[in-house]
């Protein structure tokens, strides 16, 4: 009989193998690659830059003869915001549907998930989800058609994401190409939208598991801004998504802000295999957000416990206690420890107190922000916290239409309890501007983009800074270690940087079109998505490793 210490270290285990690996093999299956979401990859021999190739004059693609270092190339929206995920044969990148072309569709505007085959780049099935019907004059909700900006999460055969249309979905890895799996079985009626007659389901469509409505549901109802952007972290059980909960887009200078839905969670618990709601957090943060709710959770082992770690739509960083069991009841999850990352000052605007997010709004003639990077005044969280050594690395920002201003990076100290404002702080840096950047740590150092595009390299124990490179394009990806490299894509280029104490440009790659996504590396190749393309890079006999 196994000796019962041994018995309770297995769950432990289990969590490093499962969600502290970047997954089978050299995969990487989620946002962030592991559940601690360091931007980190172990591959070895990737290229340092490739020809893009030209576009066919017929607009069907690009003519990969053309093209250097690349396996292949795939088409995708108008605008992609979902950076790609890859999985046992697969890369699911979340789009929109502008250029869809389906002939059973009337529905044109939305989102849609493609599946292609890791190796050849064809498109195996894809799932279109078409505009929720609600009142866009009350809601600004999918307003900007920015399609799916969540990042696909998969595990063994199914596939977690956010849909854009507010929805958690669990997906069969292989579509409809091998029937329906249920026990959904309205993806006819799903795909042709509201007030469709349904269309007839093809195998190169998705294939919907079980689903559910964030946004119908009494116990949520979330009311987001803009997009639905969280992508789903899976602890046991469970999945951890982020509700993306925000404001009204529409006040005036002279309205006051309106909150839809400010009692509604931010961060909800679902079971992975049934879909059920069986948690919520009760942080009521929906009452002191500034714009919204878009940071993505991550997670780590702490002492004898695994934490979730959440940015709040407020500026502040939450460490929740992960479920080990399932509630009868929906139950509150317990939170461990809350720390501001706005500094005091940075809370404080014309003599008195930030109401709402449109003060430092660039657009905003009132707000006095020049967008030169100097104006101060508190940001939420948009980045991803990342874990490491029982500290939190995560950075503060806005949403980048709102223009340049302070930002502030703090490192936390994980295994405190209750508000560690004054005690929980390692260091901060605030020599860096607004960022939606996830950091990205190997070998002591730290490594982070801000709006601007100034890649700040800090060495990860003291928050000293090493170096500062300009890369004069604005970012709203994260920087991706992988093979001594730093890989960045900006709204010019894909950005290649050695890593290490000095800065040192190898390449920048135009890609013909905004890159908004962050590059992700799985089994010898570089990801790269677009707006509008995902190559697949690796070295040949081309250009220059």
């Amino acid at each position: 009989m196994l000796d019962k210490r041994l018995l309770l270290l297995i769950p432990v285990a289990l969590y490093v193998c499962t969600g502290a690996m970047v997954g089978r093999g050299d995969d990487w299956p989620r946002w962030g690659g592991r559940n601690d979401c360091n931007m980190l990859s172990t591959e070895t021999d990737l290229p340092t830059s490739f020809e893009r190739g030209t576009r066919r004059s017929d607009g069907s693609g690009i003519d990969s003869t053309t093209a250097e270092n690349v396996k292949w190339t795939a088409r995708l929206g108008s605008i992609t915001y979902g950076t790609p995920a890859v999985a046992d044969g697969r890369v699911y990148v979340g789009t929109n549907d502008f250029r869809l072309g389906d002939p059973r569709l009337t529905a044109t505007r939305g989102g849609v998930l493609k599946c292609f085959d890791e190796h050849t780049g064809k498109l195996q099935w894809q799932l279109v989800m078409p505009r929720k019907p609600i009142d866009k004059r009350e809601f600004a909700f999918d307003h900007m058609h920015l399609g799916v900006c969540s990042t696909a999460t998969v595990q063994e055969d199914h596939v977690y994401l956010v849909t854009s249309r507010c929805e958690v979905v669990c997906l069969d890895a292989r579509g409809q190409t091998d029937g329906n799996e249920g026990p959904f079985t309205e993806e006819g009626r799903y795909i042709a939208g509201a007030g469709q007659p349904p269309v007839e389901v093809q195998p190169t469509d998705g294939d919907i598991v079980w689903l559910f409505d964030m946004w119908e549901d009494p116990r949520v109802a979330t009311r987001p801004t803009d997009a639905a952007n969280s992508s789903v972290l899976i602890v046991g059980d469970y999945l951890y998504v982020c509700t993306s909960n925000g404001v009204d887009q529409w006040p005036s200078d002279t309205k006051p802000l309106v909150v839809p839905a400010p009692l509604a969670p931010s961060l909800i618990v679902l079971n992975k295999k049934t879909g059920r709601l069986v948690a919520v957090d009760d942080e009521t943060i929906g009452t002191r957000m500034l714009h919204g709710m878009w940071s993505s959770p991550s997670a780590g082992q702490v002492d004898d416990r695994t934490l979730v770690f959440f940015g709040g739509g407020d500026g502040w960083c939450y460490a929740f206690e992960a479920l080990d069991e399932e509630p009868n009841e929906l139950a509150k999850l317990k939170r461990v420890w809350s720390f501001d990352c706005n500094p005091p000052h940075y809370r404080v605007y014309e003599n008195g107190k930030l109401l709402d997010y449109r003060c430092g709004d660039k657009r905003n003639p009132m707000s006095r922000n020049e967008n030169d990077g100097t104006f101060v005044g508190q940001s939420e969280i948009v980045a991803t916290p990342v874990f490491q050594n029982n500290r939190v690395y995560v950075a503060i920002g806005r949403d980048p239409h709102h223009g340049r201003g302070r930002g502030n990076l703090v490192c936390i100290d994980a295994t405190q309890t209750g508000d560690i404002t004054e005690t929980g702080e390692i260091w901060s840096y605030d020599d860096i501007e607004r960022t939606v950047s996830t950091v990205a740590i190997d070998d002591g150092l730290l490594y982070i983009a801000d709006l601007p595009g100034r890649i700040h390299c800090l060495e990860a124990d003291t928050g000293q800074c090493r170096w500062v490179h300009e890369t004069k394009s604005e970012t709203w990806g994260s920087t991706l270690l992988a093979d001594g490299k730093i890989y960045l894509g900006t709204e010019r280029a894909l950005v290649v940087l050695a890593a290490g104490n000095e800065p040192q440009l190898l390449s920048a790659v135009r890609l013909g079109a905004r890159m908004d996504t962050s590059p992700v590396v799985a089994n010898g190749v570089l990801f790269v998505a677009s707006h509008r393309y995902l190559w697949a890079v690796h070295n040949t006999a081309g250009l220059p490793r």
